[in-house]
């Protein structure tokens, strides 16, 4: 198992924008599905975004699609989460996922092995 590195969380108002990444010294993200997933207080740890690395296919949840992105800097390599018109329930803490490369995005949290220790993310009203 890889202990992933998450950062850049904090706090915005509601409409503003964050950006979390997320990285493994020494980890090769190729042939890796990768995915962010979030977890509020009292609350089950539900799907965000994800993409295959085969076929470069992309999936958002309903309730952000349109307002985030995910992306990939393969050359450090390092998984992104540009988070933008955030709205109060957006908070929560958010986790970086890697699992092995397959054709469709994996959507649920016990299809991954690697996951990120989580960053807060806060937006008030």
């Amino acid at each position: 198992q890889v202990q992933l590195e998450d950062s850049g969380g904090g706090s915005v108002q509601a409409g503003g924008s964050l950006r979390i990444s997320c990285g493994a010294p020494g980890r090769d993200f190729r042939f890796s599905n990768l995915a962010w997933f979030r977890q509020a207080p009292g609350k089950e740890r539900e799907f965000v975004a994800g993409k295959t690395w085969t076929g470069g296919l992309y999936e958002y949840s309903e309730a952000v699609k349109g307002r985030f992105t995910i992306s990939v800097d393969t050359t450090k390599p390092v998984v992104s989460l540009q988070m933008d018109n955030l709205k109060p329930e957006d908070t929560a803490t958010y986790y970086c996922a890697t699992a092995a490369s397959d054709s469709r995005v994996k959507r649920r949290a016990d299809e991954y092995l690697d996951w990120g220790q989580g960053t807060q993310v806060t937006v008030s009203s």
